[in-house]
């Protein structure tokens, strides 16, 4: 270490450089590093698996047997295809929320099962319809808030708005400062939302902007009050109850359509992604513990800890992506038998792999070695052999990840 203290000043911060951007580089693109998404933005649904569930497929994770896997999420799959979606729509009192609810399910206000409409408050307590449109969907029609002195914190309780997948949000004449309550709520419990704003037959009617204006009008308005509460927008819609085939509401039914797919199904294929994640990375973990101790030789039973062929088969056994292990996986998913070892599917994997990390080591190295060979002073044989088996045993946990997403990915049932 001294030998490098000694090197030219300029020599030695391009070395650091150079190995520092390729540390950061490794930590966004290491296979077990974590994806950088915020906790904000995972959603939170009632469509979870039991914690029986989660453990078994973390177990058959961690013991490397993908087949196993691919029978359980496939059952955990279809047993909440038929999850009953429950979707809220609350509101200020009198916003039109059970004209919503009936224009949504494009019924008539006068149709046996219509949600009653009325100018005065109708809702009293909270209400459920169904519709054919939606199969496996409650709305939930629920009491406006603003009608007592009741807070928002309140009203959620009362409500159990944790209970629902998806809440709708009405409002019409003026974004309060409740709706601005509700969506700060919503993304504090990190639940869906929209904002739906109706009654826009009667703005269109009493307005004196033209009609472009005032729907860039009415959109700004909410987007400014949501910003200013630091309220990541949601979808935000404008309709009217008395026209359910113009302006956006073709568009909000294509969007729940979409949420719905991924509410039943992407929500809980992410949960089970976590769950496989977390298990090999605590595997990757564990191992590297012992090539730090120098006791991964004995512990994997392996007779030559400088061959690094055998330390990728021992490797590729402990995660069950090994050639043999990907064929039976193929089969099972109803693939080629090459499908997981095919140059395709290789070429995808070498896609993701840390290219440039490496790239920047062998640079930063070249780049001192040549002029001082220091390189030999500062890493001992068995630290580079630790770092090799470190490289390949991250490369391989990358692969079991790649698969294993595929295997959650094929889960998903088809309509």
């Amino acid at each position: 270490m001294d030998l490098v203290m000694k090197l030219p000043q300029n020599i030695w911060k391009t070395f650091t450089l150079l190995i520092n951007m390729a540390k950061s580089l490794k930590l966004l693109i290491s296979p077990s590093s974590k994806s950088i998404t915020a906790g904000e933005l995972v959603y939170t649904s009632q469509n979870s698996s039991s914690p029986e569930v989660m453990e078994e497929i973390g177990k058959a994770v961690a013991e490397g047997n993908l087949q196993k896997v691919i029978g359980i999420v496939k059952d955990e799959m279809q047993s909440k295809s038929k999850y009953t979606v429950k979707i809220a729509v609350t509101g200020d009192s009198g916003n039109g929320m059970s004209s919503f609810i009936n224009a949504l399910r494009l019924i008539g206000h006068d149709e046996e099962d219509s949600a009653p409409t009325g100018v005065v408050r109708t809702t009293q307590k909270p209400a459920r319809y169904s519709s054919s449109h939606f199969p496996y969907v409650d709305l939930w029609d629920l009491p406006g808030l603003g009608a007592t002195a009741q807070s928002v914190k309140s009203y959620l309780e009362e409500m159990q708005i944790s209970t629902f997948d998806l809440i709708i949000i009405i409002a019409s004449e003026q974004f309060s400062s409740n709706h601005v309550k509700l969506a700060e709520a919503m993304q504090r419990m990190r639940k869906r939302f929209y904002v739906v704003w109706t009654k826009l037959d009667r703005d269109l009617r009493t307005s004196t902007f033209p009609e472009p204006q005032l729907l860039q009008n009415i959109q700004k308005n909410i987007q400014e009050n949501l910003q200013q509460a630091q309220v990541r927008e949601p979808p935000v819609f404008l309709v009217s109850c008395f026209s359910p085939s113009l302006h956006d509401f073709p568009k909000l039914r294509e969007t729940l359509q979409k949420d719905l797919t991924v509410i039943k199904h992407l929500d809980l294929l992410e949960t089970l992604s976590h769950i496989c994640e977390k298990n090999i990375n605590d595997r990757v973990e564990s191992i590297k513990r012992s090539i730090d101790a120098d006791s991964l030789q004995r512990e994997s039973e392996i007779s030559d800890p400088d061959n690094m062929k055998e330390i990728q088969k021992v490797f590729q056994e402990i995660f069950g992506v090994d050639d043999e292990s990907l064929r039976q996986v193929a089969l099972k998913m109803g693939r080629p038998d090459t499908h997981f070892t095919s140059r395709e599917f290789q070429e995808k994997l070498s896609n993701q792999q840390n290219d440039w990390t490496k790239w920047l080591y062998q640079s930063a190295t070249q780049f001192v070695s040549k002029p001082y060979n220091f390189m030999k002073c500062c890493y001992h044989r068995h630290h580079s052999r630790h770092m090799q088996q470190k490289g390949i045993l991250d490369e391989t946990a990358g692969k079991a990840k790649a698969v294993l997403l595929e295997i959650l990915k094929d889960s998903i049932p088809h309509p």
